[in-house]
């Protein structure tokens, strides 16, 4: 009996601590010392919340830059179900899709003088990342400036700015995050129309 009443406590004691009150402590420092982190990276624009930083977004137009393929069950880019698409090399089945994503990206790149990146053509592990490389970007440049009517140069530009090294080179490759690049763009746009007029 008293094996079982010392169980229940550790049981009670254990559940208060690492159940409600660490989560709670973790949390509040959390956002107190990180509050934009804590809150999910959350990209408004007037006032509205347009997206994550930590999550990749679906297409859009041919004048928007496009994010790493989504391989997440239902939709694409869907957080309920976050995983790659588990596919071997030898599959048969990712030969075939990494060749109409291959024929897609050359159908909506003409322009585009580079091999395709090896991130445009495959998902990630997780399904939802919301980088992609520079060489990836700089493949889209073209397509992206001729529909917004922009210079290539201008493109670059803003990719130039919108790359993020790593902390330590040896930590991994510069990226870019599509979904600030692709605000970024709308904000340019927008300031030199309203230079034009």
């Amino acid at each position: 009996m008293n094996m079982l009443r010392s169980s229940i406590v550790m049981l009670v004691v254990l559940t208060i601590f690492t159940g409600i009150a660490y989560p709670l402590i973790v949390t509040g420092l959390a956002n107190v010392f990180f509050p934009w982190q804590a809150k999910g990276s959350l990209i408004t624009q007037d006032d509205r919340i347009i997206g994550s930083a930590l999550i990749g977004q679906n297409e859009l137009g041919l004048d928007y830059f496009h994010g790493r393929p989504s391989a997440t069950a239902e939709a694409p880019y869907n957080t309920l179900a976050s995983g790659g698409s588990n596919l071997a090399v030898s599959n048969p089945l990712l030969q075939q899709t990494m060749a109409q994503r291959s024929e897609q990206l050359r159908a909506e790149n003409p322009d585009a003088t580079n091999i395709i990146p090896v991130d445009l053509l495959t998902a990630s592990a997780s399904g939802l990342d919301p980088n992609i490389s520079v060489d990836a970007a700089l493949y889209q440049a073209p397509r992206v400036a001729k529909n917004r009517q922009l210079s290539l140069e201008e493109v670059k530009s803003l990719i130039n700015s919108y790359t993020e090294n790593a902390l330590l080179p040896f930590l991994g490759e510069p990226v870019i995050n599509v979904l600030k690049l692709n605000i970024a763009l709308d904000d340019y746009q927008q300031q030199m129309n309203s230079q034009t007029r």
